[in-house]
């Protein structure tokens, strides 16, 4: 067994972006630039976008964060994304999800002009993934994508079971798996919560990518020999013992899995740094593409 250490990766990936951006600035040219908008105060997403704003500082970037509480209203919010679109310094636009539920996170995505989409929701952006079209990839299947390429896994002709069709992850991670590159190539099953005996797909499977959101979905009598997992999930459980009162499982019980696995990724620190890694590479070729 094999970890997919998405740390080392990703930090692989910063290291690059931050000779590029110095390079950038030895030349006089336009450095990337980041807004990042957070609606409310949910605990994970304000990590979530601090983790952001400091890779953006790593990397030499410039970021802003926008912070609203949850009482304002989606015209505001609307009015301040295309404040954003108009404003030529900025590169990159995020609205980090989930938004407050009062709140159409359609409308809000789309809201979003597509070539600074760095997040790859937007319905254009998903259209030119699913043709095979230059695009921005959303962050996250990316992120997967380039940390199979970086630890050189070949899955040409794999069976891959993706558990979860979200838009976030699940579909466009399969989406991904089944073009025709390297990561990729794959023959894949897309299973979700209506699957009948998920178990019996996963036991097919030479590569699993779990996206589920539920904690150790994923056991090991659910695995085959020498399986390559994706560890999506991150859920926190309370946890009394610890400091933060919390701990955080993925959708994999990493215990009893990872014997049984060629590579797996752990949680924290398999798909997260890589999902931010992915982010600050989207926004660096909006940089780019626009000077």
């Amino acid at each position: 067994m094999q970890i997919l250490d998405g740390k080392k990766a990703a930090q692989a990936i910063r290291d690059e972006l931050k000779i590029e951006v110095a390079q950038l600035n030895a030349e006089g040219k336009k450095i990337p630039h980041l807004a990042a908008v957070l609606v409310g105060n949910n605990g994970a997403s304000t990590t979530y976008v601090a983790a952001k704003v400091k890779a953006c500082e790593e990397v030499g970037f410039k970021s802003t964060l926008i912070h609203y509480e949850d009482t304002i209203s989606e015209t505001k919010l609307l009015d301040k994304i295309r404040e954003m679109n108009n404003d030529p310094d900025i590169d990159g636009i995020l609205v980090q999800l989930p938004l407050p539920k009062h709140f159409s996170d359609e409308e809000v995505i789309n809201a979003i002009d597509p070539d600074k989409d760095v997040d790859g929701f937007h319905a254009i952006n998903v259209g030119n993934m699913v043709q095979g079209l230059p695009t921005y990839v959303p962050a996250t299947p990316h992120g997967i994508m380039l940390l199979l390429e970086h630890y050189k896994i070949d899955t040409q002709g794999k069976h891959a079971v993706v558990l979860g069709r979200s838009n976030i992850v699940g579909r466009p991670v399969s989406i991904l798996l089944s073009g025709n590159t390297n990561p990729g190539n794959c023959t894949v099953t897309l299973c979700h919560s209506r699957t009948q005996n998920i178990a019996s797909f996963c036991r097919q499977a030479d590569i699993i990518v779990a996206a589920l959101g539920k904690p150790e979905f994923v056991t090991a009598d659910m695995v085959k020999e020498g399986a390559i997992v994706i560890d999506v999930g991150i859920t926190r459980v309370e946890d009394s013992s610890r400091k933060s009162g919390f701990r955080l499982k993925g959708d994999v019980d990493f215990e009893n899995v990872a014997p049984r696995c060629s590579w797996i990724t752990p949680v924290p620190g398999g798909v997260g740094p890589m999902t931010i890694a992915a982010l600050m590479k989207n926004t660096f070729r909006s940089c780019l593409q626009k000077n």
